[in-house]
């Protein structure tokens, strides 16, 4: 089974959901539900809109809320969301998310990437002749088979990749045409291949850092010092921005006309419309709250978009916890939650449609997605099912102080990063849900959530999955026994099965098939609640074009090379 580890997310941990076009099977859909005037034709023109010509000068700042970890965002401590936005313009990666979710081949990086053939699968990937690093050393099959064995768990046991998934079923990796050619063969074949590839570091750089695992270290330790994309680094101060410049040896069709990009860390939701308002930053990209977008709404001098993002909210329990390793506790506690509660008083307020989430890999409107939560009575808020399920179970003062059969007093906690208000709002609401059980909910806001998370320092939590394209390696990295995203720890031999399986599916239909039904083992045990679909709020000051929403986990950077002040 593919070693997989933990990857970060938009607003707190970890990567996981799909987009319509990954091989699950889910049909296209449209993220963004509404905004003001350059943002208006999203919903229909979700690639075009806000787009114009620039002309060249300026800065763009843009806020991130959390600072950089590492350097080396396919390393399990470095790999999140802030980090990627900051590297997008630096790393090519083989294809591109866009915020239609469609999946679509780099063609600044790539002429093509094909399935040559499916018994062995074999990828044929050609790299564009003009693609080279910022010294001028070309871009090569070399740079592929640095990914490849830093990432197979096999070759460099000691680099802490996020993931192994697919890199660790590729049996050979082949070049030609001086290395602008890369023939990459898979052994069983691999559901996810697109998702390979990305975030590309230069072997030639690394070599001049020792053998893999040092360079992967020093990679992660360093700002880049290189580019293969249309930025470069060219200031970094610790934990407060990173600046970048354009690229001069960039090769890609569009060239940046910013004289500088700028990403400011800002952690407190309040004080990035400050930031904006002020135009300390130009950009935000906030996890929206209804303050929050009546905020925006008032700056005129701001044009915004909402939408429905591909990253979703859910709350998690440690089964290593003794009591939480009760099947039947969990299902009570997931039963007496009121999912429709939650939503009505927190993102019901940006967005009155969003619906309870009934899946761990799918969002509503995929055809894909099937709602496998409902039908247990999880997230309903009903009560008496819930103090029956405990009552069966031989839990003594039900709705009083709950104990268990042992008479241990049920005491839990429900944690979730500071500062993030929505989170604050739902633990409130969890307390008081629970509370009807006779359970004492004690709420922990933390400040080190990665430390809290990844060492286990949690009863309930709080966060939310990052959404990418590709569905199978999103459930092998969370969902699987040894998936370094399964922060809770849940086991479960017949789930690792079917989603090695569906890895080594190449039919759309049948890889939704297998992960739905490793879903609903998984929603059977009661491990993850999901909560909601999450919103997106993304301002930009309406001198700047051809910055847009894009709900995958490519984020609204993904294009940062047509960022620009607007032309008159």
């Amino acid at each position: 089974m593919a070693k997989v580890k933990k990857l970060f997310s938009a607003g707190v941990l970890a990567a996981a959901l799909t987009a319509a076009a990954g091989c699950g099977g889910a049909g296209a859909t449209t993220a963004t539900v509404g905004g003001s005037a350059s943002f208006a034709t999203c919903a229909a023109h979700p690639n075009d809109c806000n787009s114009g010509p620039t002309v060249r000068g300026g800065t763009l700042a843009y806020a991130i809320e959390k600072p950089i970890s590492g350097w080396n965002i396919a390393d399990a401590d470095a790999n999140s969301f802030e980090a990627a936005q900051v590297l997008a313009g630096v790393l090519p990666s083989a294809f591109i998310a866009y915020p239609d979710l469609s999946v679509r081949v780099n063609s600044d990086l790539l002429v093509s990437a094909e399935q040559t053939a499916t018994d062995p699968q074999t990828v044929v990937y050609r790299i564009q002749p003009a693609a080279t690093w910022d010294d001028g050393m070309p871009i090569s099959g070399d740079d592929f088979t640095y990914a490849w064995q830093t990432q197979n768990g096999k070759d460099c046991p000691d680099c802490s990749a996020a993931s192994t998934a697919g890199y660790d079923q590729i049996a050979s990796l082949a070049q030609g045409d001086g290395g602008k050619t890369v023939t990459v063969t898979f052994q069983p074949a691999f559901a996810d291949w697109k998702s390979l590839f990305a975030n590309l570091y230069p072997a030639h750089v690394a070599r001049a850092h020792g053998d893999l695992a040092t360079s992967w270290k020093w990679f992660n330790a360093n700002p880049p010092t290189f580019s293969g994309g249309p930025y470069k680094v060219s200031g970094h101060v610790p934990d407060t921005a990173v600046e970048e410049v354009p690229n001069p040896r960039w090769y890609g069709h569009v060239k940046p006309t910013l004289d500088r990009l700028v990403f400011r860390t800002i952690t407190d939701q309040s004080a990035e419309l400050t930031a904006l308002r002020n135009n300390e930053v130009q950009a935000v990209y906030p996890q929206p709250t209804i303050d929050l977008v009546n905020s925006v709404k008032a700056e005129r001098s701001v044009q915004y978009t909402v939408g429905k993002g591909l990253s979703w909210e859910h709350l998690d329990l440690n089964v290593q916890n003794p009591l939480l390793a009760d099947r039947e506790l969990r299902r009570a506690l997931f039963t007496a939650i009121d999912r429709n509660a939650i939503i009505s008083k927190t993102v019901g307020q940006v967005l009155a449609d969003t619906p309870a989430l009934g899946s761990h890999n799918f969002v509503p409107g995929q055809t894909s997605y099937r709602d496998l939560v409902t039908p247990t009575g999880q997230g309903t808020g009903d009560l008496a099912k819930a103090r029956k399920l405990l009552t069966d179970a031989g839990y003594r003062d039900v709705g009083k102080a709950l104990k268990t059969p042992a008479g241990v007093p049920v005491t839990l906690r429900v944690s979730y990063i500071a500062g993030n208000d929505t989170r604050a709002r739902i633990a409130e609401l969890i307390q008081a849900q629970l509370g009807q059980l006779g359970i004492t909910v004690r709420i922990m806001p933390v400040t080190n959530f990665g430390a809290s998370l990844t060492g286990g320092d949690f009863d309930l939590i709080l966060f939310s999955w990052t959404g990418t394209p590709f569905p199978v390696s999103n459930a092998l990295q969370t969902w699987t026994s040894d998936g370094g995203s399964n922060f809770g720890g849940w086991h479960n031999d017949a789930s690792d099965r079917l989603l090695r399986q569906a890895a080594a599916e190449t039919d759309a239909a049948k890889v939704a098939d297998l992960l739905n039904q490793a879903d609903q083992l998984m929603t059977d045990d009661a491990y993850v609640l999901p909560l909601f679909q999450k919103p997106t709020l993304l301002a930009v000051n309406s001198r700047f074009a051809n910055v847009r929403d894009n709900a995958t986990s490519f984020g609204p950077t993904y294009n940062v090379q047509e960022w620009g002040l607007r032309a008159p």
